[in-house]
């Protein structure tokens, strides 16, 4: 390559990494794997090395990846304020290859001579970067990594993360200094929350990393709260502590009540490093929180200062990033599913495969133009990996193994379902059935979104809902609240027991507040989120069916396209008979005024254990709403555990260990005002 040829692909090349940067930071909706980015990125690093005068100050070699929106007023473009890092946030250099941690060791000892030191060993997480400051032992404000010199303002969602302590414990800890770390989504929450979008039928997140970096940008601090978020600390700056070590300096943080990661070790050598390597290549597969690699750093702070940094990277630390899993499995064939709002989603049919853990038999193929993309065919050998380790995907087919004849899979031009020719917006990748009120599958989906837990909470499932279906026991969520026990008890293997049951909860749900309502309803693009902010704006639901697009976009968060939703969906005259029959049935259309928020448990974190006279749910809200915060373990910064009838033995055992208070329900509802234990709350 001469220099000419060198100059064509070095500018290619930042075009591609800072386009690809800004869907990774910003987006949080990358469409090149990590692998992949890093490659191009170690191209580009060795063409200009070969030719420094093709380095320019703003290659993506020099600089961080970003986080930040523009500016408007001093505001981030999500609303954030931004304040500069007291010290830079840099990145890791990184590599998927064990002999470059051997040259980064080698490297090490020659720069530093005949002096023994040590390395910390670490994983790396695989969330967002977040820079915390206390001052005299409280949180002072969190930063995100932004662009490494300035961040945005994320210290009203960060107090929401049960984790993080509001003010510190034990002693010794600086008057002032930072602490840098990882937010992070655990499976578990991660799961839950794709479970959620998926049900709304809004995209899911690819990976945890992407959920936890776009919850943390949300504006709704009590969104981000229920998002299930932790995190995981791992480095202060040398320049605010006096430890010798790094290691001496995470122990520290962690006795000041900090979350630091237990699974951090000093080594001495190579070969302990690459141990570790080993070892966590495998065990990392157990952890319920998504990891991609290992960190490794010189321990003694010393040495860290003499070996110093480059542009981008600390030279005292290197990232060994672990290779995603991937496997080959036959295409059996491709289901059309139609979701709830209609959206057709093609489904792969696999070949059962082992991979990451699991056993693979399915993988979405998202729509038609990835299927054309990909030239995808029945009877492929396909190769599937997991996003995150998460959600199994098709990323290549092989052609070598292709069978002769295998044609060209034909997307369906009418409904799988019933039938109606399928519709495609012209800025929209799915095709939809538009017969909202006449799809059997898209009726079925909504009863069943109108009685979920996050919903109206009916006691009433997938199995259920279809029985009911097909006797033509029900069409819309009022025709619920016309069924009698004698008709219930038609259903296959109902008794009496089993539709007062359902009765009952049927007559519980009338008492559910409007924003829930509100969501239960089913309009398109309207989340629980979205809903909240609806029913909060508007204050009941005549109001919400007579505003004007113009002033639904005055909602916060709600742009055009859930304008223009919620706006089609009371035009509609068969929603508006539903809604009126809803009213009749007793339903919670508007916000009552003993709903509003105080703040008499403010600054306390609390933990729920047991059953209560309500539903746990419910006793979160009521919480919530008097400014308490959740948590889900009992801690030291626990300020009591509220224990209703069989609280979870370790949970108990645990508070009397630290001294938590024990609170009965009785004795917490004198905490807070009479009016509030008389009504729903809600998360306003």
């Amino acid at each position: 390559m001469d220099r000419e040829q060198a100059g064509i692909r070095a500018a290619e090349l930042r075009r591609i990494l800072w386009e690809n940067s800004e869907k990774y930071y910003v987006e949080n909706a990358p469409t090149m794997s990590d692998f992949d980015y890093d490659h191009l990125m170690h191209e580009l690093e060795d063409i200009e090395k070969r030719f420094p005068d093709l380095l320019t100050p703003d290659s993506p070699t020099q600089r961080v990846g970003s986080d930040l929106g523009s500016l408007v007023n001093g505001l981030s473009s999500d609303r954030f304020a931004q304040y500069p890092h007291k010290y830079p946030m840099l990145s890791l250099g990184n590599t998927y290859n064990i002999e470059e941690i051997e040259d980064f060791v080698r490297r090490a000892e020659k720069d530093l001579g005949d002096v023994k030191f040590t390395y910390s060993c670490e994983l790396k997480f695989d969330g967002t970067a977040i820079c915390l400051t206390y001052r005299q032992g409280r949180l002072y404000r969190a930063l995100t990594r932004g662009d490494g010199v300035v961040g945005d303002d994320v210290t009203a969602n960060v107090r929401r993360i049960a984790n993080i302590p509001e003010r510190l414990s034990g002693s010794g800890w600086p008057e002032e200094f930072e602490i840098r770390g990882e937010i992070l989504m655990p499976y578990e929450s991660f799961d839950r929350l794709n479970k959620e979008r998926e049900d709304n039928e809004e995209p899911p997140f690819a990976n945890p990393r992407n959920a936890a970096s776009g919850s943390l940008k949300l504006t709704d601090p009590a969104e981000v709260g229920r998002r299930g978020l932790m995190c995981t600390l791992y480095h202060i700056p040398a320049q605010s502590i006096s430890f010798e070590t790094h290691g001496a300096a995470l122990d520290a943080a962690a006795s000041w009540g900090l979350p630091v990661s237990d699974e951090r070790r000093i080594v001495s050598g190579l070969e302990e490093v690459e141990g570790y390597i080993r070892h966590w290549d495998t065990a990392r597969k157990f952890l319920p929180y998504a990891t991609d690699g290992i960190v490794i750093k010189i321990n003694e702070l010393a040495y860290q200062n003499a070996l110093g940094y480059t542009a981008k990277s600390p030279r005292w630390a290197v990232a060994f990033k672990f290779q995603a899993e991937e496997a080959l499995t036959e295409l059996l064939s491709i289901d059309y599913q139609v979701g709830r709002t209609g959206a057709v989603t093609p489904v792969a049919n696999l070949r059962p495969v082992q991979l990451a853990g699991t056993v693979v038999k399915r993988a979405t193929l998202n729509n038609e133009d990835f299927i054309r993309q990909m030239d995808v065919r029945v009877g492929d050998t396909v190769k599937v990996i997991k996003g995150g380790e998460i959600i199994p995907k098709i990323i290549d087919v092989d052609l070598d193994r292709r069978p002769a004849g295998a044609a060209r899979p034909v997307f369906p031009t009418h409904c799988p379902d019933c039938g109606t020719p399928l519709v495609k917006a012209e800025d929209e990748a799915k095709w939809f059935c538009p017969n909202v009120d006449g799809c059997p599958t898209q009726i079925k989906g909504k009863l069943v979104h109108f009685v979920g837990r996050k919903a109206m909470n009916v006691l009433a499932g997938d199995a259920t809902i279809d029985q009911m279906y097909n006797l033509g026991l029900v069409r819309t969520p009022a025709d619920f609240y016309s069924l009698s026990a004698a008709q219930l008890m038609m259903l296959d293997g109902w008794k009496e027991r089993s539709a007062n049951r359902f009765l009952e909860s049927l007559r519980a749900s009338v008492s559910v507040p409007f924003d829930r309502v509100l969501f239960a309803l089913g309009i398109r693009f309207v989340g629980e989120t979205t809903a909240k902010a609806v029913a909060l704006h508007f204050g009941n639901i005549d109001a919400v069916a007579e505003a004007s697009v113009e002033q639904l976009l005055a909602v916060p968060d709600v742009g055009d396209v859930i304008a223009e939703s919620i706006f089609n969906y009371f035009r509609n005259p068969a929603h508006m008979s539903v809604v009126s029959r809803l009213k009749a049935a007793g339903l919670q259309f508007s916000i009552e005024a003993s709903e509003a928020s105080s703040d008499l448990l403010a600054g306390k974190t609390i933990v729920i254990s047991g059953n209560f006279s309500i539903s746990r749910d419910e006793m979160k809200r009521v919480i919530e709403m008097n400014g308490g915060k959740n948590a889900s373990s009992v801690s030291g910064k626990t300020s009591f555990l509220l224990a209703g009838s069989k609280p979870g033995p370790e949970k108990v055992k645990k508070a009397q260990e630290l001294g938590v208070r024990i609170v009965s329900e009785d004795e917490f509802f004198t905490m807070v005002p009479k009016e509030e234990q008389d009504v729903e709350p809600t998360l306003f």
